[in-house]
Protein backbone atom coordinates (compact mmCIF):
# COMPACT_ATOMS: atom_id res chain seq x y z
CA UNK A 1 0.00 0.00 0.00
CA UNK A 2 1.52 3.37 -1.00
CA UNK A 3 0.93 6.83 0.33
CA UNK A 4 -1.27 9.26 -1.90
CA UNK A 5 0.84 11.90 -3.95
CA UNK A 6 1.31 14.90 -2.40
CA UNK A 7 1.47 18.00 -4.00
CA UNK A 8 3.72 20.83 -2.35
CA UNK A 9 2.42 23.89 -3.97
CA UNK A 10 6.30 25.12 -2.30
CA UNK A 11 8.10 23.37 -4.05
CA UNK A 12 6.27 24.20 -7.35
CA UNK A 13 7.85 27.97 -6.86
CA UNK A 14 9.11 28.45 -10.69
CA UNK A 15 11.90 30.68 -11.68
CA UNK A 16 12.75 31.27 -15.68
CA UNK A 17 16.65 31.18 -16.66
CA UNK A 18 17.54 32.68 -20.02
CA UNK A 19 17.66 30.11 -22.68
CA UNK A 20 21.04 29.06 -22.41
CA UNK A 21 23.90 29.57 -26.15
CA UNK A 22 23.19 27.49 -29.07
CA UNK A 23 22.98 23.70 -27.50
CA UNK A 24 24.77 20.56 -29.72
CA UNK A 25 22.30 17.95 -30.62
CA UNK A 26 21.45 14.75 -29.08
CA UNK A 27 23.81 12.66 -30.39
CA UNK A 28 27.01 14.59 -29.96
CA UNK A 29 29.60 14.08 -27.58
CA UNK A 30 29.04 14.86 -24.00
CA UNK A 31 32.27 17.03 -22.87
CA UNK A 32 33.14 15.41 -19.61
CA UNK A 33 31.95 16.77 -16.85
CA UNK A 34 29.84 19.29 -18.26
CA UNK A 35 26.56 17.96 -17.65
CA UNK A 36 25.22 20.25 -20.55
CA UNK A 37 21.99 19.48 -21.88
CA UNK A 38 21.20 18.46 -25.44
CA UNK A 39 18.87 19.44 -28.02
CA UNK A 40 16.41 16.01 -29.47
CA UNK A 41 14.30 15.57 -33.58
CA UNK A 42 11.39 17.67 -31.60
CA UNK A 43 13.50 20.37 -29.98
CA UNK A 44 13.04 19.38 -26.44
CA UNK A 45 16.25 19.95 -23.80
CA UNK A 46 17.29 16.40 -23.01
CA UNK A 47 20.14 14.98 -21.56
CA UNK A 48 22.76 12.13 -23.51
CA UNK A 49 22.21 9.61 -20.77
CA UNK A 50 18.63 9.52 -20.90
CA UNK A 51 17.38 5.56 -22.56
CA UNK A 52 17.02 5.09 -26.30
CA UNK A 53 13.66 2.70 -25.91
CA UNK A 54 11.61 1.33 -28.78
CA UNK A 55 9.00 2.67 -26.89
CA UNK A 56 7.56 -0.92 -25.65
CA UNK A 57 6.82 0.41 -21.49
CA UNK A 58 7.16 -3.25 -20.37
CA UNK A 59 10.09 -3.78 -21.61
CA UNK A 60 12.26 -0.59 -20.67
CA UNK A 61 11.05 -1.72 -17.38
CA UNK A 62 12.65 -5.08 -17.62
CA UNK A 63 15.87 -3.53 -19.22
CA UNK A 64 15.75 -0.97 -16.03
CA UNK A 65 15.45 -3.88 -13.19
CA UNK A 66 18.00 -5.46 -15.19
CA UNK A 67 20.63 -3.08 -14.80
CA UNK A 68 19.56 -2.19 -11.15
CA UNK A 69 17.56 0.91 -12.02
CA UNK A 70 13.63 2.22 -12.00
CA UNK A 71 12.16 3.56 -14.34
CA UNK A 72 10.90 6.99 -14.78
CA UNK A 73 9.15 8.44 -17.59
CA UNK A 74 9.67 12.60 -18.16
CA UNK A 75 6.99 14.02 -19.73
CA UNK A 76 8.28 17.51 -21.65
CA UNK A 77 7.24 19.93 -24.62
CA UNK A 78 9.18 22.46 -26.44
CA UNK A 79 9.76 26.11 -25.21
CA UNK A 80 8.52 24.56 -21.91
CA UNK A 81 10.55 27.46 -19.10
CA UNK A 82 10.20 25.34 -16.44
CA UNK A 83 11.72 21.89 -18.49
CA UNK A 84 14.72 24.32 -19.32
CA UNK A 85 15.15 24.71 -15.74
CA UNK A 86 15.42 21.47 -15.19
CA UNK A 87 17.90 20.54 -17.78
CA UNK A 88 20.26 23.54 -17.27
CA UNK A 89 20.12 24.10 -12.75
CA UNK A 90 19.09 20.95 -11.66
CA UNK A 91 21.00 18.91 -13.68
CA UNK A 92 23.96 21.15 -14.09
CA UNK A 93 24.38 20.28 -10.12
CA UNK A 94 26.99 17.07 -10.75
CA UNK A 95 25.10 15.48 -7.89
CA UNK A 96 21.92 15.53 -9.21
CA UNK A 97 23.23 14.50 -12.48
CA UNK A 98 25.37 11.62 -11.06
CA UNK A 99 22.75 10.29 -8.55
CA UNK A 100 19.52 10.21 -11.60
CA UNK A 101 21.72 8.83 -14.26
CA UNK A 102 23.27 5.98 -11.98
CA UNK A 103 20.03 5.03 -10.43
CA UNK A 104 17.44 5.75 -12.92
CA UNK A 105 16.41 4.68 -16.17
CA UNK A 106 15.12 8.06 -17.70
CA UNK A 107 12.46 7.98 -20.72
CA UNK A 108 11.51 11.32 -22.16
CA UNK A 109 8.19 11.74 -24.15
CA UNK A 110 6.74 14.38 -25.69
CA UNK A 111 3.20 15.99 -24.32
CA UNK A 112 2.32 16.72 -28.01
CA UNK A 113 4.07 14.07 -29.79
CA UNK A 114 3.11 11.57 -32.21
CA UNK A 115 5.47 8.67 -31.95
CA UNK A 116 3.40 5.42 -30.77
CA UNK A 117 4.12 4.28 -27.08
CA UNK A 118 3.06 0.53 -25.94
CA UNK A 119 1.67 0.96 -22.36
CA UNK A 120 1.78 -1.98 -19.83
CA UNK A 121 -1.39 -2.82 -20.41
CA UNK A 122 -0.71 -3.36 -24.61
CA UNK A 123 -2.73 -0.20 -25.60
CA UNK A 124 -0.27 1.27 -27.92
CA UNK A 125 -0.88 5.41 -28.40
CA UNK A 126 0.68 8.26 -29.81
CA UNK A 127 2.35 10.04 -26.55
CA UNK A 128 0.07 13.00 -26.96
CA UNK A 129 -2.56 10.13 -26.58
CA UNK A 130 -0.65 8.83 -24.10
CA UNK A 131 -0.45 11.55 -21.90
CA UNK A 132 -4.29 12.44 -21.78
CA UNK A 133 -4.76 8.69 -20.53
CA UNK A 134 -2.58 9.35 -17.62
CA UNK A 135 -3.42 12.59 -16.77
CA UNK A 136 -0.45 14.03 -17.51
CA UNK A 137 -1.72 18.05 -18.86
CA UNK A 138 1.63 20.26 -17.87
CA UNK A 139 5.30 19.73 -17.74
CA UNK A 140 7.68 18.79 -16.61
CA UNK A 141 5.73 15.73 -15.31
CA UNK A 142 7.79 12.74 -13.73
CA UNK A 143 6.10 9.54 -13.34
CA UNK A 144 8.17 6.41 -10.94
CA UNK A 145 7.16 2.99 -11.70
CA UNK A 146 7.42 -0.33 -9.57
CA UNK A 147 10.96 -2.27 -9.98
CA UNK A 148 8.95 -5.97 -10.54
CA UNK A 149 7.95 -5.82 -14.07
CA UNK A 150 5.20 -8.22 -12.15
CA UNK A 151 3.42 -5.74 -10.64
CA UNK A 152 2.64 -3.21 -13.45
CA UNK A 153 1.37 -6.44 -16.45
CA UNK A 154 -1.75 -5.63 -17.99
CA UNK A 155 -2.29 -2.49 -16.11
CA UNK A 156 -2.34 0.97 -17.80
CA UNK A 157 1.07 2.73 -16.32
CA UNK A 158 -1.42 6.21 -14.22
CA UNK A 159 -2.81 3.18 -12.16
CA UNK A 160 0.73 1.55 -11.11
CA UNK A 161 3.13 4.47 -10.59
CA UNK A 162 4.46 4.36 -7.34
CA UNK A 163 4.87 8.57 -7.16
CA UNK A 164 4.73 11.40 -9.58
CA UNK A 165 6.46 14.38 -9.67
CA UNK A 166 3.81 16.96 -10.92
CA UNK A 167 6.42 20.28 -11.60
CA UNK A 168 9.17 21.47 -11.44
CA UNK A 169 10.88 21.35 -8.40
CA UNK A 170 13.73 23.27 -6.89
CA UNK A 171 16.84 21.19 -6.63
CA UNK A 172 16.76 19.98 -3.14
CA UNK A 173 13.32 18.62 -3.37
CA UNK A 174 13.98 16.85 -6.88
CA UNK A 175 16.60 14.88 -5.53
CA UNK A 176 14.95 13.95 -2.15
CA UNK A 177 12.24 12.72 -4.57
CA UNK A 178 14.66 10.51 -6.67
CA UNK A 179 16.08 9.26 -2.82
CA UNK A 180 12.60 9.10 -1.80
CA UNK A 181 11.63 6.37 -4.70
CA UNK A 182 14.37 4.24 -5.59
CA UNK A 183 14.54 3.80 -1.54
CA UNK A 184 10.96 2.45 -1.92
CA UNK A 185 10.04 5.22 1.17
CA UNK A 186 6.78 5.59 -0.32
CA UNK A 187 6.13 2.20 1.03
CA UNK A 188 6.70 3.97 4.92
CA UNK A 189 5.93 7.74 4.29
CA UNK A 190 4.70 10.27 2.28
CA UNK A 191 7.07 12.76 0.60
CA UNK A 192 6.60 15.66 2.87
CA UNK A 193 7.65 13.31 5.80
CA UNK A 194 10.79 11.81 4.19
CA UNK A 195 11.84 15.75 3.02
CA UNK A 196 11.97 16.88 6.36
CA UNK A 197 13.77 14.13 7.55
CA UNK A 198 16.66 14.66 5.25
CA UNK A 199 16.89 18.08 5.55
CA UNK A 200 17.12 17.69 9.37
CA UNK A 201 20.00 14.69 8.59
CA UNK A 202 21.70 16.69 6.57
CA UNK A 203 21.49 19.62 8.37
CA UNK A 204 22.78 17.92 11.53
CA UNK A 205 26.03 16.72 9.13
CA UNK A 206 26.94 19.95 9.03
CA UNK A 207 25.73 21.03 5.53
CA UNK A 208 24.39 23.76 3.66
CA UNK A 209 20.25 22.50 2.96
CA UNK A 210 18.91 25.12 0.59
CA UNK A 211 15.13 24.30 0.88
CA UNK A 212 13.83 26.93 -1.46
Amino acid sequence: MTFARPVFAAALALVVVAWPGVLPRAGAADPPKSYAPVVNDDGLLTQPWFVESFLELKDDLAEAKTSGKRLAIFWEQRGCPYCREMHTVNFADPEINDYVRSHFAVLQLNIYGSRKVTDFDGQELEERTLARKYGVVFTPTIQFFPDDPAAVVGKPGNTVEVARMPGYFKPFHFLSMFEYVFDKEYKKQPFQAFLQARAERLRAQGKDVKIW
